[in-house]
């Protein structure tokens, strides 16, 4: 997808806001018209609302009830469509997507508060992608696929180990100051 600088963003201080890792994402995953996709962890709603500006049926959620609010604002003011829900990974899923995307918090840190939820990952930067990827077979239509954004920060041996058996394709790739991101799509 292109990015698409000129959609307006508002921002809320407890809510993760667009930054390098979230354009990466975008720049490098195609969507269909049609496609069901499913975001968990919205933040703000920036992926979304470019799967949406594609002619996606979207889904997205937070944990944070502060991010699902900001969603929601920010699809209405770009006069876009999603369903906006607040989930722990699949809690409040319900339905099977094309494509399930998650920019995982994924720094190896160990923080707690509405904010922090959304880059940290605990002590090895694994976070939630476990529990993506075994809750993903009952949310993934046939030939699915999940979307995550890694970093070269979090435990590779932990991350091989998951990944471990699946097919996995690297979409792209950014260096930035302190660590290597990417993003990876799975297939089950």
């Amino acid at each position: 997808m292109r990015y698409d600088p000129c959609l307006i963003i508002e921002k809320d201080d407890d809510v993760y806001p667009p930054s390098d890792d979230s354009i990466l994402l975008i720049t490098s995953l195609v969507v269909r018209p049609g496609e069901k996709v499913l975001e968990i962890g919205c933040g703000s709603g920036i992926v979304s609302m470019h799967c949406a500006l594609n002619g996606a049926i979207v889904t997205c959620g937070d944990i944070n009830k502060k991010a699902v609010s900001l969603t929601k604002k920010n699809m209405s003011l770009n006069s876009l469509n999603a369903t906006v829900i607040e989930t722990d990974l699949y809690s409040n899923v319900e339905g099977r997507f094309d494509t399930i995307i998650f920019n995982l918090p994924y720094l190896p840190v160990k923080e707690e508060g509405c904010l922090a939820i959304a880059w940290s990952g605990g002590e090895d930067g694994i976070g939630p992608l476990p529990g993506l990827i075994s809750g993903a077979y009952d949310h993934l239509l046939p030939e699915g696929r999940i979307v995550i954004v890694v970093s070269s920060l979090m435990d590779q041996d932990k991350l091989r180990n998951i990944l471990e058996g699946l097919s996995v394709t690297e979409l792209a790739e950014a260096s930035l100051f302190f660590e290597k991101i990417g993003v990876l799509e799975i297939n089950l």
